[in-house]
Order: structure tokens, then sequence, then C-alpha cells
């Protein structure tokens, strides 16, 4: 490094030579002899220099190269941080906009990834200075560098609780924040000049990357988020600042929401633009952020079907917070509807095909219990709002495509309510008192495998269709006078009892040998006789939620084949009384 006396005699060539003759080994050497400065700790000193009167050109045209060695001593805190902060600031205001931008820009693009958070809280401020200064391409460079700052943002962790929040060990919260700062008098900007004047391409170039800036935020982090209502959650005021934003640069959520088809991108563009959209309506309909200036003219059942495609984004995902947010959306969305009047044409729209397969899928496959009981609540919801005529479709479609028997017993349930409900008010004719139940009833009382069936997997819709099948016997004057073919009900029910006590037999049989040589295997204790029971035991093994029972323990092995057949005899006791109904109806007149 040059000694003082040549530092001096540098810069008095930097000062007399015209901007056009500086070479690039003079920018080179300006940010040696500044970065000089700050390793000896004397960012004093360069501040000093760099606010000189007779060094202004000096700076205007080689400051910019000094503001990444500045924002490393910002980034690390040095005790020389003031001087630091005042010297960017100084460059910020010196330097050509352009050049300025560029550096910028490039110290984003190079980000160190363990100081993310920091290199951003010290860079937005200044940048903001630079983009206001910028002329015909302040729209233009203001979403190059949003973008590019949410870039970086999208590798920090979303804090997910309250507690996560507030401790915001990796900045993110503090970042979002400074996001909304930084787009404060852009939004102003644009406000201020609604039906001022005809919009210029300069003004919608800036009112579009605004909107983009919005609608990233809502995808990440914000989606991630839990975002309950709470006044001092820093991403709750993030997302509130969000919905403030859009009207105020005309893009009104509802607009947005109901009027604004996706544009055609590449699949994964599509599923991001889906999934802003997707927060947003779950900010406005769940959360009423805005909704006071959400037109009323409305109707629940066109709201309901615009949000089903943003539902459906949500559902089909695998993450926690998607799937809170979905399913929050679509309850709002269906509480708003009557009950029993979502009529049977819906059900042919795809959106409506995909979003119970969706929830069924949570209902089956999602390990979080709480996530699977607001799920089944929702399902239920849904049903309730369905008319006669499309419940009947619906159900029939469960029991053909659901593949599982938790579900498909929900169904039967379901049935013999809406059997029970149609009886009460007479409603005849629409799937549930006419001819067109025995078509559903020849769904329920079938059996997946025949006389094969693991009744231990379909127990819930067994012994629901068995409850069922009960209820109709029981009832059996007043369904008859609403069914023309009624009879046809007694050939289903004995082939399907028929089928079922079979069907007992054989799995009685088995578990009863289980149960024997899980018995035998206790009292001998050695660990000989168990492993050849298990290779001499039958072929066949039986699955009890997705663990085979010659893996489990002697123990539990145990408590489960005797649970197996406790079930079989409380679907005999059943069948026994069904019997007994049946027998009671051919002896007594009518």
């Amino acid at each position: 490094m040059a000694n003082e006396d040549q530092v001096k005699d540098i810069i008095h060539r930097w000062q007399r030579t015209p901007e056009d003759d500086l070479k690039p080994e003079d920018y080179q050497q300006f940010r040696d002899v500044g970065s000089a400065c700050l390793t000896q700790g004397d960012a004093a000193r360069l501040l000093s220099f760099l606010q000189e009167e007779e060094n202004q050109g000096i700076v205007r045209s080689m400051g910019c190269v000094l503001v990444s060695p500045l924002l490393n001593e910002v980034i690390r805190k040095e005790k020389s941080l003031a001087h630091c902060q005042a010297a960017i600031t100084h460059l910020s205001r010196t330097c050509r906009p352009n050049e300025l931008l560029r550096s910028f820009l490039q110290l984003i693009e190079d980000i160190d990834p363990g100081a993310i958070s920091e290199t951003i809280l010290a860079l937005v401020p200044h940048l903001q200075t630079v983009l206001l200064q910028l002329g015909d391409r302040k729209a233009s460079c203001l979403g190059s560098a949003l973008s590019r700052l949410q870039e970086q943002l999208s590798r920090l962790p979303v804090p997910y609780s309250r507690q996560q929040e507030e401790a915001d060990e990796h900045g993110l919260c503090r970042c979002c924040a400074a996001l909304a700062e930084l787009t404060r008098p852009f939004v102003e900007e644009v406000k201020g000049r609604n039906g001022n004047h005809a919009p210029t391409a300069e003004d919608e170039e800036l009112k579009a990357e605004l909107l983009m800036f919005c609608m990233r935020s809502l995808r990440e982090p914000l989606l991630e988020a839990e975002l309950n209502r709470d006044t001092t959650s820093p991403l709750w005021l993030f997302a509130t600042q969000i919905m403030v934003t859009l009207p105020a640069i005309r893009e009104p959520p509802a607009e947005l929401l109901l009027f604004s088809p996706l544009k055609k991108g590449t699949e994964k563009e599509s599923r991001e633009r889906s999934e802003s959209r997707a927060c947003l309506a779950y900010l406005l309909f769940v959360q009423l952020v805005g909704i006071d200036s959400f037109p009323a003219v409305f109707s629940p059942l066109f709201i309901l079907q615009c949000n089903m495609d943003y539902i459906n984004q949500l559902l089909s995902s695998k993450k926690e917070s998607h799937l809170l947010k979905g399913l929050a959306l679509y309850a709002k969305s269906l509480e708003r509807v009557k009950d029993n009047s979502l009529p049977v044409s819906l059900l042919e729209l795809r959106s409506f095909h995909r979003v119970p397969e969706n929830l069924r899928q949570v209902l089956t496959d999602c390990p979080m219990q709480h996530l699977r009981e607001s799920g089944l609540q929702v399902f239920q919801l849904f049903i309730d709002k369905l008319d006669a005529e499309a419940k009947h479709k619906f159900f029939r479609c469960m029991l053909k495509t659901s593949h599982h028997a938790g579900v498909e017993g929900y169904i039967v349930k379901n049935i013999k309510n809406q059997v029970e409900c149609s009886m009460k008010s007479g409603a005849a004719g629409k799937g549930f008192l006419g001819d067109q139940l025995l078509s559903l009833l020849g769904l329920v009382f079938s059996l997946p495998r025949g006389a094969q069936t693991d009744l231990l997997n379909t127990m819930d819709r067994v012994m629901e269709s068995l409850n069922l099948l009960r209820y109709l016997l029981l009832r059996d004057k007043e369904l008859r006078s609403t069914t023309g073919a009624w009879e046809q009900l007694s050939g289903v029910k004995d082939q399907y009892v028929k089928t079922l006590r079979v069907c007992i037999g054989i799995s009685r049989g088995y578990y009863s040998a289980e149960l024997k040589a899980v018995r035998q295997d206790r009292k001998l204790k050695a660990k000989e006789a168990r492993e050849a029971a298990r290779s001499t035991g039958l072929s066949k093994r039986m699955i009890v939620k997705h663990e085979q029972v010659s893996n489990m323990s002697p123990e539990v092995q145990h408590q489960v084949l005797q649970s197996a057949l406790v079930t079989l005899d409380l679907m005999e006791s059943l069948i026994f009384r069904i019997e007994e109904i049946t027998e009671e109806k051919r002896t007594i007149p009518n």
C-alpha cells in the first residue's frame, strides 16, 4: 500500500484528471485506499475526505466503489459504525444514481448467506435514496431491486409461531418492515396521481412493479406464516400493509380475485400466481382485512365458486400453513351459503371435483390430527350445503372412489341422516326416499372383496352399513309408501348379510388361530418358538393401520387380535338384531 505522501499525490492527480480520462486501475486504487482506511479503523478520516468540497468530483465519479467495503463494516457492526453509515449516506446523495444502483444490485446478488438480513437492513434505506433520484427508469429499477431483495429473503426460514416472530432470529420480520418502508414513497406517488390525470406509461409501469411486489409478498413469506389477527405481530402488520397497498395502487382485492384471469405461463409461474391469490383470499374472507371495501353485490355462491380454485391450490399442498389456510377459506366460503342450496350442476365443475378429493386426502393421509379434525368439520359443512340431488351424486362418487373405510363409513352415516331428514320433511323423490335410494343402497350394502374382505380394515363402513340396514328395517312401513321397488331391498339385504356371515366366519377362524399361536408364544417365551410360529403361520398377513401384525410385539398382537374378535362379535350381534327385526316384520301384519 502506498504511504501517506504517495496517497496525497494520487489524490491530487485524481482531482486534476477529467472523469472521462479515469482508468479502471484508478477505480481499483481508490477502492484500495478507502478499504485500507477502514481496515486501520480510520473511518472518520475516510468520511472527512468524502465530505470535503474539493473531493466531490472524485466522489461523484468513483465513490460507488466504496459502497461494498463500507457496507461490510456496517454489517460487522464495528466501532466506526456511525462514520460508515454517514459515509454511505453521503455517497448515496453524491454519486451518480445509475452507478450506485448497479453497485447495490451487485451487492444484493452477492449477499453472504450468513448475513442476508443484516445486509438488507443496512442497504435498504440508502437504496431508497438512490431510487428516488432516478427519472424515467425509476419503475424498472425499483422492480429489479425488489425482485432481487425478495429472492434473497426467500432463503430465510419463516417464523411460524408468535414466539418465533418475537425472537426474529433470522431477521425476516425486520426485513419485511424495511421493504414496506422502501416501497412507501412509490406507493404514495401512485396514489397521489390517481384521478388527477390520465396515467402515463411510467405510472402504469410503477404500478405494475408494486403489484408484483405485493403478490410475491403474499406468496412468500405471508402464505407460510401463521397470520392470526394480532396488532403486535410483525408479519400480520406486513400483511395488512400489503392489503392497504393494493387498493392504493388501484388494484383492489375484489378485482384481483374475481375478475383477473390467471395469465398463461410455466407450471411454476401459474402455481405461484395462484398461491399469491389464495393468500389474498384468505386475508380478505377469513381474516376480513379490507372486507369493508369489498362490494356487497356478489352472492355467497359466486364467491364460493371463485374461491374454489384457490382452496384447491392450498389443499393440494403438503405444508401445514397452506392446509390450515385452505381449510379456513373453504369453511368461511361455505358458511355464507344457505344449507341444501348447492345444485348438482356444480359437481360437474373441475374445482368442485378436485377440492373434495384433496380434502379426502387430508382426512385419510395427513399425519397431523388437528388438520384431520378440521378437515372433517369442513367435509360435513360441504355436505350440508349440497341440495338433495347433489348429495345423492356426491355420496355415490365417494362410495365408488374414496377406497377408505373411514370415509365410506362417514358417508353411510350421512345417508342414514338424510333418509331420516327426508322422512320428517316428506321430501320424497329427491334421492333419499324414492327409488333412487335403492341404487345408493346397492353401493352401501356390498363388500369390496366379497367373502375375502378384511373386516378389521373395513370395520367403519361395515358397522355403519349394518346400522343403516337396521334403521331401514325399523322404518319399513313408512319407506314402502315412498319407494315402488322396496321389495328389492330384501334381496339386497339377504345377499349382503349372507356374504357378511361367510366373511365373519373366515375372519374369526383366521384371527382365532393367530390368537392361539400368540398365546402359545407367550407361554413358551422362547425366541425360537416365536420365529417358528411366524414362519409356519398363514401366508396371508393382516394389515392394521399400515403395520403388519406379524411385526408387532406379542403383547400388542394379543390386544389387536382380541379387539378383532370383539369387532366380529359386534357385527354378529347387529346381524342377529337385523334378522330379528326381519322375522318380526313377517309375523306381524302391516
